[in-house]
């Protein structure tokens, strides 16, 4: 199963976007990818998603408005760098491109409108790239295992923190505490008040 994000600012884009993903087998060569598809029509809330949700592919529009395509990949790479990162636009700037590309690390761009069979193609093969890379990395980490420059403890939080995102990620207190974010606490519940 893979999980992929899109995003665009076009309501439109996205829903039909949404449908041919679900309609339509993803492949490359003799795999077949099944999709579960998210969609976000503000770059901000794709962010959000991002903390909390491992994300095997992530489309973005180019143009939206407060942050363009770029942006929003580069900043996504910073939360997941594992993340294959493809650009959707009418608008062909070469210095954009050049700009997804060197920034963002984007692997593709697809130009609207897309060509459904070309897009879930280039999906397809996109997804087997990063399965190919991620097979490499872990071979990699196993290798600097045997030679002793990484410990099985930090393949193990490697691993956690690209399946998990954000699991590894404490914000201590001065005093050494552990710091909660309360905004992500459950309000208190009328039977908890005896406990205050």
């Amino acid at each position: 199963m893979s999980r992929i994000l899109i995003v665009d600012d076009e309501e439109s884009i996205l829903k039909s976007l949404r449908r041919l993903l679900s309609l339509t087998p993803c492949t490359a060569g003799e795999v077949t990818y099944k999709l579960t598809v998210d969609i976000c029509s503000s770059p901000k809330e794709a962010l959000e998603k991002a903390r909390h949700t491992a994300y095997d592919l992530v489309l973005s529009d180019f143009r939206m408005p407060v942050i363009n395509g770029v942006q929003f990949l580069k900043a996504l790479r910073e939360i997941q760098p594992d993340a294959a990162r493809l650009i959707l636009s009418g608008y062909a700037d070469l210095n954009g491109l050049i700009d997804a590309i060197n920034e963002a690390g984007i692997i593709r761009f697809i130009s609207k409108p897309w060509n459904d069979y070309e897009l879930v193609s280039t999906l397809g093969q996109v997804l087997a790239l990063r399965d190919l890379s991620l097979e490499n990395q872990r071979l990699a980490d196993q290798a600097r295992l045997t030679m002793g420059s990484i410990s099985e403890e930090e393949i193990e939080r490697k691993r956690l923190e690209a399946s998990e995102p954000g699991i590894t990620q404490v914000n201590w207190g001065p005093d050494g505490s552990v710091l909660l974010d309360e905004s992500l606490l459950e309000p208190e519940s009328p039977g908890d008040k005896w406990l205050n």
